[in-house]
């Protein structure tokens, strides 16, 4: 019933993922962005909190003209519409609209929770026509010493042939490294009403980027290419000889990874690694930078409230581990959260990464601790604090943005994609160079706090530099100190942008300088020459014209995949991906 993810717990539900457009939305549509190379916008996922919400408001103006508003029909027509609007909405750069939608119906078959959008899509199937509606049916294939257990394939394709769907596709996932038999396929195929070539098998492979080139494998391009009839297309050559320079690509990307030696330590201290999910962008940003300098990526997770001095009396073990973890990395990284606790614990791993002139990356609220112990320990000012640690306290390097709302914590932060402008005299940032030397870079935000104006002079002064600021230089946004292999900090999630074939600069960057000097320097040649922002061009615009809706504006017509989320629920991890 949320309208979106961005007041969810990440412990609980895994990262909210913001869009360009600030939309807080599930963690999968960062997954379909970073895979199929789109931009999407907060109306590609739907919740049933949205819909509902959408169809009280209608009833409540009256536009039902008195008629008992009911599940069926308002509902369910109410998430076709959104789908059919949604589906004509440009995703990249060609500013074209989509040929192809993907629906992603989240949760499992038979849930209270998903029953209008069930009956919405048996309605929707009639609405398109045969030839323009797919269905793919995720199973789960449970391997019980080796026999391939195929009931409950069984049981969930009987239960939505009562519900008016019949599967096109099944994709049973495995949970272990034996592909599916033969044996298995057949007696799926004969209990499930499909052919043996419509069901498919996604076993466990030693990387999430093989899925795409094991699917391929089994056919299913040509055979969604003949059911969708997308041959009629007319996709011009030049659109498939980029299809085919991609998968070439692709392919070398992911069989390069199978013979990497070298590897790179990163020490993650964070709030919330109880449950990786609720980094997940910060890893596949990791991995994708790992891929580019040629190493294997150990991510060594460090609860940053192991690190505080009162665990070495609590939990020694503990303690010890926690600090052995990030003494033996190659470097540190602080990303996101919320809260006072463990902040001083990130802030003892920032203290150390740079006395040890250790590679270092703040994100967002690692940014703002790096500030934080910059001041209590260069500055000496021993209770400079957070404003959000202590709303009182005397020496606040950190304030509440003026701007945003004390009450509503739904959609209320500074959200979306943002310019920042890298100052004069910046020709020397390393930050600025993995950008290509761009003057001006736009990337995702997700802040109430910021740092405070009346101390930025004397942060300044004191050699902590703060290289990129917002259009009206008021709001800092990225800090670097000179000297230091690699201390970077953003106000901003570039994790959020990164591509598997694009890394993000920021974690390029992060990831080469842990990787040694030459390595760094390598990468910020290629940068300086090749880099391309992931964003379509209509989206990177000023602050002003984003208040006044430019760059939002949806214009139909490109071609390609699209993605919307319908109704938010979770679903197993092993099935995401």
């Amino acid at each position: 019933m949320n309208i979106d993810a961005g007041t969810m717990r990440p412990t609980e539900h895994g990262e909210v993922y913001v869009l360009n457009d600030g939309g807080e939305v599930d963690l999968d549509l960062g997954n379909y962005e970073r895979y199929l190379n789109v931009t999407l916008s907060r109306d590609n996922n739907i919740t049933t909190g949205k819909i509902y919400r959408e169809v009280i408001e209608k009833e409540r103006k009256g536009e039902y003209l008195g008629k008992t508003v009911q599940i069926v029909p308002h509902i369910t027509n109410a998430i076709q519409d959104w789908i059919e609007r949604v589906s004509k909405i440009p995703v990249d750069e060609t500013d074209e609209e989509p040929d192809v939608c993907i629906v992603e119906l989240g949760g499992t078959v038979g849930d209270i929770e998903s029953a209008p959008f069930v009956e919405a899509m048996r309605q929707f199937q009639f609405r398109v026509g045969h030839s323009n509606f797919a269905l793919i049916h995720v199973s789960l294939v449970p391997d019980m010493h080796g026999e391939q257990k195929t009931k409950p394939t069984q049981t969930t394709v009987h239960s939505l042939r009562g519900l008016g769907l019949l599967p096109d596709l099944i994709a049973c996932r495995l949970l272990v490294p034996q592909p599916l038999n033969p044996a298995t396929k057949e007696k799926i195929s004969m209990f499930c009403h499909v052919r043996p070539e419509q069901v498919f098998g996604v076993h466990d492979v030693t990387s999430v980027y093989h899925v795409p080139l094991l699917l391929q494998s089994q056919g299913i391009v040509e055979y969604l290419t003949k059911r969708l009839e997308l041959d009629k297309l007319g996709i011009s050559g030049e659109m498939r000889e980029r299809g085919v320079s991609l998968s070439k690509r692709w392919r070398e990307m992911t069989t390069g990874q199978e013979r990497l030696f070298d590897s790179v330590n990163i020490a993650l201290v964070g709030k919330y690694t109880d449950l990786k999910d609720s980094y997940m962008s910060v890893i596949k940003a990791l991995e994708h930078s790992a891929f580019r300098v040629r190493r294997k990526l150990i991510i060594s997770w460090v609860e940053s409230s192991d690190l505080e001095p009162e665990m070495q009396e609590t939990s020694p073990a503990r303690y010890h581990d926690a600090w052995r973890a990030v003494v033996g990395a190659n470097g540190v990284l602080v990303p996101g959260g919320f809260g006072k606790r463990g902040s001083e614990g990130m802030m003892l791993a920032i203290k150390y990464a740079r006395e040890q002139k250790l590679p270092f990356l703040g994100i967002c609220f690692g940014f703002q601790l790096a500030v934080v112990e910059w001041a209590r320990n260069v500055l000496e000012i021993p209770d400079a604090t957070s404003g959000e640690f202590f709303p009182d306290a005397k020496h606040p390097v950190i304030i509440f943005m003026p701007e945003i709302s004390r009450t509503h914590m739904g959609g209320t932060m500074r959200l979306g994609l943002r310019p920042t402008v890298f100052g004069p005299d910046t020709e020397w940032s390393q930050t600025r160079g993995l950008y290509g030397g761009a003057e001006k870079i736009w990337e995702r935000h997700r802040h109430r706090y910021e740092v405070n104006p009346a101390f930025v002079d004397r942060l300044q002064k004191s050699g902590l530099e703060f290289v990129g600021k917002d259009e009206k230089g008021e709001r800092m946004q990225v800090l670097e100190l000179k000297g230091h292999p690699y201390f970077v900090g953003l106000q901003a999630h570039p994790e959020f942008c990164t591509r598997p074939l694009n890394p993000s600069p920021p974690f390029l960057g992060f990831l080469a300088a842990a990787s040694g000097e030459t390595v760094f320097e390598d990468q910020m040649k290629v940068q300086m020459a090749t880099f391309c922002p992931p964003h379509p061009e209509h989206s990177m615009v000023s602050e002003t014209e984003l208040k006044e809706g430019v760059g939002m504006q949806v214009t139909p017509a490109r071609v390609g995949i699209k993605l919307t989320k319908v109704n938010g629920t979770a679903t197993p991890r092993e099935m995401r991906e």
